[in-house]
């Protein structure tokens, strides 16, 4: 089984030997919800409703998704810093720690969503209209939480052992399976969105299989189990430490979450609903277009975990340098197509003519400042890869609740910007917070890591 050794090679072969499989991986989660919106797009007479009811549950998804990064996300760099530092049986037990977090938080999630998931979207903003649509497609989704967290949470662990291509693996099994299944029980069953619903939930099972599947045989190195009650009490101080470090991925979802209810809500009132679906294929562009980056931000953190925790510093710096260089050279390349082509990144998610003049103006102003979004996800990552969990945590909070939500209701309303204000605050976070972001990184890890590394020398 082909698995990359974080300890040996080339400092740039590793991170695409990582970070490649992981952008099909990731490029591939993407299809359980954005082939979704496609074919929810298309559903005669009612697609551009149906898409913008479906938006109203993307703040839910996001929630069940910041609770997965957390685990994921928190867990996988110190599972990552314990096996560079040799520490086998440490390894072993984080990762026993983030499954086990995995499974009980999907189940009380799935409770709570299924009981209050009605008045949530009415405080969302989801008028009775929205509610026929919206309504059974969460309902529907929330019984593949436990899926989506299994499958997504465990796949850091899969990379953080050098297995990318299985992790890649995992995805492919479920897109496939969405991709098959969404026109059948939309359009053939006749099932619209709850069709969509019903097609993403049995894909991620598929996933959620597979993963159980290898981390449980023979052939990985880290084998899972789950743990026995006795383990519980003992694994209470490692399960602390995957949410602190977690909490800034949790973080910065949740504030994902909140500023798509912000945005859905003023954009409603100072727009309609035709603003709430353009901000839906604006949000699905995004995610798609990301993609890449975070699969070079995140193919390059179980190398910089790893070699921290070996005390290989010049490797860390050496990471850093062509993490930021390859971002720079992929945001640079897609904010150009984004000027150039924007119809066609908008043609994607819908085939309504009448919205697609109103939708350009919003789309050029969201995506002015893509470039920056290089430095907010590398600065973050590196916090997040090197177990600095404070850092990580503030600016995860900076960029979006500090910056976005405010600039959400101020630009709209007190400077009289109307529905242009709230395309604007996103494009104003990417530079103020993106580069506070990276600067910091800069001042508080680089010298570190240069002290570190002529520390090392003296003592040899």
């Amino acid at each position: 089984m082909k698995r990359v050794d974080f300890g040996n090679g080339k400092t740039l072969t590793n991170i695409l030997a990582t970070a490649l499989p992981m952008f099909v991986a990731q490029a591939l989660n993407l299809l359980y919800n954005i082939v979704d919106r496609i074919y929810i797009a298309r559903i005669p007479e009612i697609g551009t409703a149906a898409l913008g009811a479906v938006g109203l549950c993307f703040p839910i998804v996001i929630l069940i998704t910041a609770f997965t990064n957390m685990y994921g996300s928190g867990g996988a760099p110190l599972f990552s810093i314990a096996r560079g530092a040799g520490n086998r049986e440490e390894a072993h037990r984080i990762q026993n720690t983030a499954f086990f977090l995995e499974i009980s938080t999907a189940i009380v999630l799935t409770i709570i969503g299924e009981i209050v998931g009605r008045p949530v979207l009415i405080a969302f903003g989801a008028s009775e209209q929205a509610l026929v649509h919206a309504l059974p497609y969460l309902r529907i989704y929330l019984i593949g939480t436990v899926f989506s967290m299994i499958a997504t949470g465990m796949n850091p662990f899969i990379n953080a052992q050098g297995y990318s291509t299985v992790g890649m693996t995992t995805v492919i099994i479920g897109a496939v399976a969405n991709i098959i299944l969404d026109p059948i029980l939309i359009f053939v069953c006749g099932m619209g969105v709850r069709g969509a619903a019903i097609a993403t939930i049995l894909s991620q099972a598929l996933s959620a299989l597979f993963v159980l599947r290898f981390l449980f045989g023979n052939k990985v190195e880290y084998r899972l189990h789950l743990l026995r009650l006795n383990e519980i009490p003992e694994c209470l101080s490692r399960a602390r430490r995957i949410i602190g470090l977690g909490m800034a991925a949790f973080i910065m979802q949740l504030t994902n979450s909140v500023v798509s209810i912000s945005c859905n809500s003023v954009l409603a009132h100072v727009g309609g609903d035709l603003y709430v679906s353009i901000m839906t294929i604006i949000n699905s562009a995004r995610q798609m277009l990301e993609t890449p980056l975070l699969a070079v931000t995140e193919g390059t953190s179980p190398i910089m975990s790893y070699n921290y925790g070996a005390g290989r510093y010049k490797d860390v710096k050496n990471a850093i340098r062509i993490m930021v260089l390859l971002g720079l050279g992929y945001a640079g390349s897609i904010w150009i197509l984004l000027c150039l082509f924007p119809q066609f990144f908008i043609g994607i998610f819908s085939s309504d003519k009448s919205i697609l003049e109103t939708a350009l103006p919003a789309f050029h102003l969201y995506f002015s400042t893509f470039i920056f979004m290089v430095f907010q996800h590398s600065g973050q990552m590196v916090f997040k890869s090197l177990g600095k969990k404070n850092y990580a945590i503030f600016f995860s909070l900076l960029r979006k609740a500090f910056i976005v939500v405010p600039l959400t209701y101020l630009l709209p309303y007190v400077f009289h910007m109307g529905t242009n204000g709230v395309f604007a605050a996103e494009p104003v976070s990417n530079v103020l917070g993106g580069m506070a972001c990276f600067v910091t990184m800069l001042l508080v890890v680089i010298p570190e890591l240069n002290e570190a590394g002529h520390n090392e020398k003296r003592l040899k």
